[in-house]
Order: C-alpha cells, then sequence, then structure tokens
C-alpha cells in the first residue's frame, strides 16, 4: 500500500511539473499585467477647455474690446487668455486667405504643386476683381504667373485674383479647391466655420468665429512657419504697382509678424495678428470694427496684454528623459523613458514656480517594447491639480529574452530536483519479498 501511494503522488508531481515547464507564462501572466499598469492616479478628465476657462474667467473683466467679437490666445499652448462674444458667426472676409494658403502649403509639401510653378490666369480670376474696388494682385488674363509670387499677392497685397488663381492651379476649379479648404476645417477642429469661395467675397452661408480663427492661425503658423515671412513683408509689386501690406501693426517694431487683416461692407474691419516676444507668441483676433482705424489699436491692447500679465512655462520639454523603467523578460533590464511632446501652459505673472511635472512611472514593463511605444504617462500640474497629460515613449526597442525569468528557473529547478530524489528513491527502493 505504501508504495502504491508514493507512485501516485511521485505521478501527481511529475504531471504539475511538466505543465509548469511547457506553460509558464499563463500561470505568471495574471501578476505581471497587474504589475505593469503605472500607479493609477485619482482617475480624472483632463478638458482641453479647463486650462482657457481659468484664464477666460480671469481676464474677460476690465478689458472691453470696440469690435464685435475678440480672441486672445497663447499660440504656444492654445489658452484662451480674453474672449468677448468668441462664438460669433461673423462672414470672414479675406481671414479665408488664411485657409486658401494652408491647403496651398499643405500642397506644396504633398509635391503636388512647386513654388516655381507657372500659372496661367484664367478669366474667372481676373474677372473676379473686374471693375471693382476689391483688393488685387493686378494679374492679366493669359498671364503666367509664378505660384510663389501669387501666394505673396494673397499674404501681402490680399488679391483676391490671386486667390482664384492659385485654386484653380491646384484643384481645376474654384468649387472643388473649396470643398478641400472645408475638409480641413473640419480636420482642424473648427466647429463654426464654413466656407463659400477662396477670397472672402460676400457669399451667403460663408462664416467664421473669432475662436475659429484663432485656432486656425496658431494651426497654421505651427504646420507651415515659413509662411510668416510673407505674411510680415511690409510691401510687394508686382506689374509695376507696389501694395503695402494692410497691416499696420508691422511698422510698429512691437513683434508682430503676421497674420491677416479683412473687410467687407457686411461684417467691418476684422485682424488677425500674432507677435512674438522673449519665448512666447500671441494671437489676437479682432472681428467687426466699424472703422478701419480701430481694428490695429485693439490688436495691439490684446497683445500687450498678454505679453505683460501672463507667462508661457515649458514644464516638460520634447525629448526630456525620464527614469530609467525596469524591463521584465528582456535582453536589457531597463529602458529610458522620453517625453513625446512639450508640456507647455499659459500661467499668471509671478505665479510660474507653481508649475510642476509629475511622471507617473510604472515599477516594471515587460519585453517585448517597441521604440516609440507609451509607457507612461507625465502629469503637467498647476497648483497641484492636473492640467495636461504628456505621453513618455520607450526611447529604444528592447527584445523578448529567451530566457525565462529567475522565478520560473527556480521553480523548474526545484522540480527537477524532486524528480531526480523520486526516482534516485524509487530505484533505491527496498523491493518487496516475493513469497
Amino acid at each position: 500500500m505504501m508504495i502504491r501511494f508514493h507512485k501516485k503522488v511521485w505521478m501527481v508531481i511529475l504531471i504539475l511539473m511538466l505543465f509548469l515547464i511547457a506553460f509558464p507564462s499563463q500561470i505568471f501572466s495574471k501578476t505581471a499585467r497587474t504589475s505593469e499598469t503605472p500607479k493609477a492616479s485619482p482617475k480624472m478628465k483632463i478638458s482641453p477647455k479647463a486650462d482657457t476657462s481659468q484664464a477666460a474667467s480671469a481676464t474677460s473683466g476690465g478689458l472691453p474690446c470696440d469690435a464685435q467679437s475678440a480672441v486672445l490666445m497663447d499660440a504656444l499652448t492654445g489658452q484662451v487668455l480674453y474672449e468677448q462674444n468668441p462664438n460669433l458667426r461673423i462672414p470672414p472676409a479675406s481671414f479665408v486667405k488664411v485657409m486658401t494658403l494652408y491647403v496651398i502649403y499643405d500642397a506644396i509639401r504633398a509635391r503636388q504643386i512647386k513654388m516655381d510653378d507657372l500659372v496661367t490666369v484664367s478669366d474667372l480670376a481676373w474677372r473676379r476683381v473686374w471693375k471693382t474696388d476689391s483688393s488685387k494682385m493686378f494679374i492679366k488674363v493669359g498671364e503666367r504667373v509664378k505660384l510663389e509670387d501669387l501666394m505673396k499677392g494673397v499674404a501681402i497685397a490680399s488679391g483676391n485674383d490671386a486667390c482664384v488663381a492659385l485654386a484653380e492651379h491646384l484643384s481645376g476649379t474654384e468649387e472643388t479647391f473649396v470643398s478641400k479648404m472645408n475638409e480641413k476645417a473640419k480636420l482642424l477642429g473648427l466647429k463654426d466655420s464654413q466656407f463659400k469661395n477662396s477670397d472672402g467675397m460676400p457669399a451667403d452661408g460663408q462664416y467664421i468665429t473669432a475662436i475659429d480663427m484663432a485656432i486656425l492661425s496658431k494651426r497654421y503658423m505651427e504646420d507651415h512657419p515659413e509662411a510668416l515671412v510673407l505674411h510680415s513683408t511690409v510691401e510687394f509689386e508686382y506689374n509695376g504697382i507696389r501694395q503695402g501690406n494692410r497691416n499696420t501693426l508691422l511698422q510698429k517694431n512691437i513683434g508682430v509678424d503676421g497674420l491677416k487683416t479683412g473687410h467687407i461692407k457686411e461684417s467691418g474691419y476684422h485682424l488677425t495678428a500674432t507677435a512674438k516676444r522673449d519665448g512666447q507668441r500671441m494671437i489676437a483676433v479682432i472681428m467687426g470694427c466699424d472703422k478701419v482705424k480701430k481694428r490695429a489699436p485693439e490688436a495691439q491692447k490684446l497683445l500687450e496684454y498678454g505679453f505683460k500679465n501672463f507667462s508661457t512655462v515649458e514644464a516638460v520639454k520634447k525629448g526630456a528623459p525620464f527614469g530609467p523603467v525596469k524591463v521584465r523578460r528582456g535582453k536589457l533590464n531597463q529602458v529610458i523613458l522620453m517625453a513625446a511632446e512639450e508640456g507647455r501652459i499659459t500661467i499668471a505673472k509671478g505665479k510660474e514656480s507653481l508649475v510642476s511635472a509629475v511622471p507617473q512611472l510604472p515599477e516594471f514593463v515587460t519585453a517585448p517594447i517597441q521604440k516609440g511605444q507609451v509607457v507612461a504617462k507625465v502629469l503637467v500640474q498647476q497648483e497641484g491639480k492636473p492640467v495636461k497629460e504628456i505621453n513618455l515613449l520607450a526611447s529604444l526597442g528592447v527584445e523578448k529574452s529567451l530566457i525565462p525569468p529567475w522565478p520560473i528557473l527556480v521553480a523548474i529547478g526545484c522540480g527537477l530536483g524532486i524528480i531526480i530524489v523520486l526516482g534516485f528513491w524509487w530505484f533505491r527502493r527496498p523491493k518487496p519479498k516475493k513469497l
């Protein structure tokens, strides 16, 4: 009986050890998965409007703007620092031309067109400004104009004829080009904007809001910073006719290097102005002034307010290292993490020291790990409250090691030891006497 009992015990242990050796990952995966998860911070929702609401509530009072609608935005963080009727739909006038140039710059980057292309001026492009007092570049029907010159004609002279010529060159018809403008607006998250033509001439159902214009200006400068070379040029000459940039703030030496004016009788005078000083960039959007002489001073007032009262703090630099974090089951035992983007926020001057970056690192990660894989996050906090999350990426790839982790090695070793001892005992056991 004793011998049979030992046989059964030995067989059970042998089966368990074989199962452990054959399926180690399934046995240890549960604990590994729970340990891989970064230390959970209390669940929170970080709304993109959370930053802007604090800033707006602190600045919307005591700074009236003589316009139908106005917005001041930190161009580096997207935080709104001042707003007045920001969601009021207004005919955009030449604000449309920022989107026109955006689409053209996108096409140049995609190599669909080139800066040195020669564009043939159509009758439609010429007739758009024929016998009108609207802004024009003074191109002629059948003339072959360099695409770069047309872009200058739009950005500096605000030429409506140049807009139509660019639209037709890229898309064949202005209607097709306008559909691309509206598609781009959706991609940028413009919620209250609709375009009907490429130049901003009055059209039913064409509108934009000051907040959308600020967002458009921010993304335009981020995606195509080279465009500011054109928008900051104070005059342009073509066919012997010299025209000045209507953005008079360019000549005041206050850091303004763009962006666009606009005017039609239906909506009044507009200006979106951007300026850079000491590592900060602001965007001021003024819409619906009743007199041309008001839009520049009103935009300047907002810009000055922004620079004097707010600081742009870079709590996390793009590519900044964090960690290292331990790696399990990998050919390397640790990995450095890198910040995926810049972590900037806007804060009232004097409170810069209240901004902090708090990394949320896991105890370990398990190989394999891909280079650029999101591994953890860092929280940008303002006065102890999280306002932004930045992903932390693996700085290099880590392949999975062929050698099992030490708990499995220990288990295998113990199992083999037990098998050897039992086998030794089996062969050395006293043989039963035959009766």
